[in-house]
């Protein structure tokens, strides 16, 4: 029938050599298919094959194939592909090949992306974050805690003025940086540059009163050349910050930005609005675990990746392999993990991890204990909706993390600092749902 062609793709016992693209699926066949019959389907479709023999088929682009080495009843597979197939330094390029068209082939039913082992030429091609964690804590100059961010309440609707206002209170509060939500661009209400003027005013004001330093993640994504044309002008008003959609944007975008960023020293923050449209579904689509390794290989500097408290469905064990793999230089998933490869980064500084999503005081010390100091809490609701108003709210956000360094239950800790007791009394220990 000339379908036998796709046979030829699958490499039992096969060793993969280290400078080969690994890529870990799940996969569901259709009725009538075999698990083999999708292996090598997948690995024919994402490498150097079509749905029939040919006859253009020399003998240096056979050398090429992907090999489907291992291939489970349970519905993992492995594949590995020759660096040779992808263009170094292209994150729409690496898309295209392993995550492009096999997701509509009809024999697949439900298909899942979960993990990619970049080869070490294959990172090297990439400049990874700017300033990474340590450099992120040295233009903050916050060394002992976690770093503390907070959207203006509501998030859409503030006129650039009443924005401003409220950063100014985020910040004098206590957190470190005031930050625009996904989408606040630059609508009639709130243009993006009067909201420069406004928020660095706020940041000047609060610096000058708490004696300590302030930022804005500011919410530049747009088409990339407009992008562009943000993030110098917020340069130009002395903010050190950027923040982009990065699924929203796209990565061509990302990459323009990361590149541009240098130029200028900022640092940038990774929302990822768009991910569970596909990271949810456990058996459909690309894990954020995946997407949180491409956007270290990207550059930036903080990502958001979820919380263990928070109001966002999350997977803890998934949770806690993300932050790994961003935070340390080399990552081995444990033994009982066969949907993960091990990860080096030869030198590609790490991301911090962001945790948000329906977070307050009372659920802090969870999330510490989970996720430790390393990592940057997004705090929106919880500091804007305090009883006594935004500053008390910031002040109980910090009192909380005090309390949990010095080993201090809430509860007791609240007897003496009116602003955790205010808003204990409003959320208690309860994740929201």
């Amino acid at each position: 029938m000339g379908f036998e062609w796709y046979r030829e793709f699958l490499a039992p016992g096969y060793e993969p050599k280290d400078d080969e693209m690994l890529v870990i699926f799940r996969a569901k066949p259709a009725e009538g298919m075999s698990i083999e019959d999708v292996a090598g389907r997948i690995a024919s479709e994402s490498s150097v094959g079509t749905w029939t023999t040919l006859s253009t088929l020399k003998p240096h682009v056979r050398k090429l194939m992907a090999k489907a080495y291992v291939v489970r009843e349970d519905g993992l597979i492995k594949v590995a592909y020759p660096l040779e197939l992808f263009e170094l330094g292209s994150i729409p390029q690496l898309f295209s090949s392993v995550l492009g068209n096999i997701f509509g082939m009809r024999a697949i039913k439900r298909l899942k992306v979960l993990d990619i082992r970049f080869p070490e030429q294959y990172v090297k091609s990439f400049p990874g974050p700017q300033h990474g964690i340590r450099g992120v804590r040295d233009i903050l100059k916050v060394y002992d805690r976690p770093i503390l961010a907070t959207v203006p309440k509501p998030k859409v609707g503030l006129t650039s003025e009443e924005y401003g206002e409220v950063a100014y209170e985020i910040l004098v509060g206590g957190m470190d940086l005031v930050k625009d939500d996904e989408n606040l661009t630059s609508q009639s209400f709130n243009k993006f540059e009067n909201r420069v003027k406004a928020v660095m005013k706020a940041i000047d004001k609060a610096e000058k009163e708490t004696g300590e330093r302030k930022g804005w993640l500011a919410n530049i994504t747009a088409p990339v050349d407009e992008m562009i044309r943000r993030l110098k002008l917020v340069a130009d008003a002395g903010n050190k910050f950027v923040m982009v959609d990065i699924l929203c944007a796209g990565w061509a975008a990302v990459q323009k930005v990361r590149e541009v960023a240098e130029e200028y020293g900022l640092a940038i923050h990774a929302h990822r609005a768009f991910h569970a449209a596909f990271t949810r579904l456990p058996d459909h689509g690309v894990s954020m675990y995946l997407i949180a390794k491409i956007a270290r290989l990207a550059g930036v500097d903080h990502i958001h990746i979820g919380t263990n408290v928070g109001k966002m469905e999350a997977d803890l064990r998934e949770l806690k392999a993300t932050q790994n793999v961003i935070t340390k230089e080399e990552y081995v998933p444990p033994p009982d993990d066969p949907t993960k490869e091990p990860q080096k980064w030869f030198g590609l500084k790490p991301v911090l991890p962001t945790a948000s999503g329906g977070l307050h005081p009372g659920v802090l010390p969870q999330l510490l204990d989970f996720m430790g100091t390393d990592i940057l809490i997004q705090v929106g609701g919880g500091v804007t909706g305090h009883p006594d108003g935004v500053i008390a709210g910031g002040r109980a956000v910090r009192q909380a993390i005090e309390a949990w360094k010095q080993g201090i239950p809430l509860d007791e800790y609240a007897k003496t600092h009116k602003e955790l007791a205010r808003a204990l009394e409003k959320w208690g220990y309860v994740r929201p749902e």
